[in-house]
């Protein structure tokens, strides 16, 4: 019986974490005006969540989340800055088929797709890589690239992850409201985390 009260307890714990990181991330970011926000916010959860995974479970959650979001606060928005060029070429260049009445599927957009995929590829790695690596903005949109290059089967495994976790939101969008951010970012770091291990081993580091 004790054990299982101990596991039940340990599981509560769990869900209240991710609960609170979660509405921490959505408080930040509303404090940012949302649009400055957004990119200190999400970092500062992937920190957090890494801290986790490293075993540092004890840190006070809202004076750590604070902390990362002051002191990445300029470095996350230039990086969303970026972030946010390339998706708008993506969406202009959407804009631009409909205007001109291309909208079924053609030879003609498979370089776009394919570039949304590599993209999409890459901004899984580059959240996870910001809060590991202590780069400049450029070196970190490097690492990440090389990354994602060198480690095909973590980018897709955690391309079907992201999926799964999409799906499973779609479907029940309360535990999307709750526990979204959160669980996508644990999923997230925890492959990458394994990618940047295994990288420093074939490097001998």
């Amino acid at each position: 019986m004790n054990a299982w009260n101990g596991t039940f307890y340990s599981l509560f714990v769990w869900i209240t974490r991710f609960a609170y990181l979660q509405l921490l991330w959505l408080l930040f970011m509303l404090a940012g005006g949302i649009i400055f926000g957004f990119y200190p916010s999400t970092n500062a959860m992937f920190a957090i969540v890494r801290d986790w995974l490293r075993g540092k479970t004890d840190e006070p959650l809202f004076r750590s989340f604070a902390s990362y979001f002051k002191r990445e606060f300029w470095k996350s928005n230039r990086l969303g800055f970026i972030i946010t060029a390339f998706v708008l070429l993506i969406v202009l260049d959407f804009v631009y088929f409909q205007m001109t009445g291309n909208t079924q599927l053609s030879w003609t957009k498979v370089p776009l797709f394919a570039f949304m995929l590599l993209f999409l590829l890459f901004l899984l790695y580059l959240f996870p890589s910001f809060a590991h690596f202590d780069l400049s903005v450029r070196q970190l949109l490097k690492q990440t690239l090389l990354i994602m290059l060198v480690k095909p089967f973590h980018s897709m495994l955690m391309l079907l992850s992201f999926f799964c976790l999409f799906l499973l939101m779609y479907f029940v969008p309360a535990l999307g409201f709750i526990f979204g951010g959160s669980s996508y970012t644990f999923i997230t770091m925890s492959i990458s985390l394994h990618a940047f291990n295994s990288l420093q081993r074939e490097n001998g580091e």
